[in-house]
């Protein structure tokens, strides 16, 4: 019986879906089989941060090299516990651990990222703040420029503070300074007092600014932004000294 010419289209592309599934499977096996080449760190630096280095990574991963990586077979590789490893260190957010088609033994690293540091009167006890209202360890490697947070009055404040329900309101401010560069830029120092209320210094200019009670967020730094774009270009910088932005529709300079 003669084939139809679709019908031979149709055996000629299953043949060579075959042949493709064949050669995958072979190309997966040999993958499988092969001792690993070299140990490849990534790591993401987006923000320009340098906690962790790409030796300290892979001083993790070797057990500070008492565990060989490279020439080592595929059944004596755990990823999952290499990568458990790398997330175990402080400033790293995320990792993934796997290797490619050549066999070598890729490691990608996120670091981990301050958004404020956490001031005492002993600064060897100072700490780093993440976003998430961790507690980070500060680096050997890089000091990263974020804003100061202490209590008036010199009381220490730990990242415990800004983990629960009120002291996330906190972090919120925080993390609205850090995610907006011309803030980021000009605060100081963040203060917060005894009664809960925040005040800053700037980086520019003599104000103490007054923010009141973590609220109203946005509000209170647009506020204080139309202070900075009416005032000082007509009166100077110096012309106060304190400034308010607490109140609803007030803007209080003295």
């Amino acid at each position: 019986m003669k084939l139809k010419p679709n019908a031979k289209n149709y055996l000629f592309a299953a043949a060579c879906l075959l042949l493709l599934i064949g050669l995958a499977a072979f190309a997966g096996l040999r993958q499988a089989n092969r001792p690993v080449g070299q140990v490849i760190v990534t790591i993401s630096n987006e923000f320009n941060n340098y906690f962790i280095s790409e030796q300290e990574v892979t001083a993790l991963l070797t057990r500070n090299g008492y565990q060989r990586l490279e020439g080592a077979r595929p059944e004596e590789l755990n990823l999952k516990a290499l990568e458990a490893r790398l997330k175990a260190h402080s400033f790293v957010r995320e990792a993934e651990v796997y290797r490619d088609l050549a066999g070598n033994l890729h490691a990608d690293v996120r670091q981990n990222r301050p958004i404020a540091r956490l001031v005492h009167a002993d600064t060897r006890r100072d700490s780093y703040l993440d976003a998430e209202g961790h507690e980070l360890p500060l680096s050997p490697l890089f000091t990263a420029r974020v804003v100061p947070v202490a209590r008036q009055g010199g009381t220490p404040i730990s990242a415990t503070f800004f983990r629960d329900s009120t002291g996330r309101r906190y972090l919120e401010v925080l993390r609205y300074i850090d995610e907006h560069p011309f803030w980021r830029a000009q605060v100081a120092e963040v203060f917060i007092g005894p009664n809960g209320k925040i005040a800053f210094t700037q980086q520019i200019g003599d104000q103490r600014v007054e923010f009141g009670f973590p609220e109203n967020i946005s509000e209170k730094f647009a506020k204080l932004m139309v202070f900075y774009r009416q005032i000082p270009p007509v009166l100077g910088w110096d012309t106060y000294h304190r400034v308010n932005v607490e109140f609803k529709d007030q803007i209080i300079c003295e």
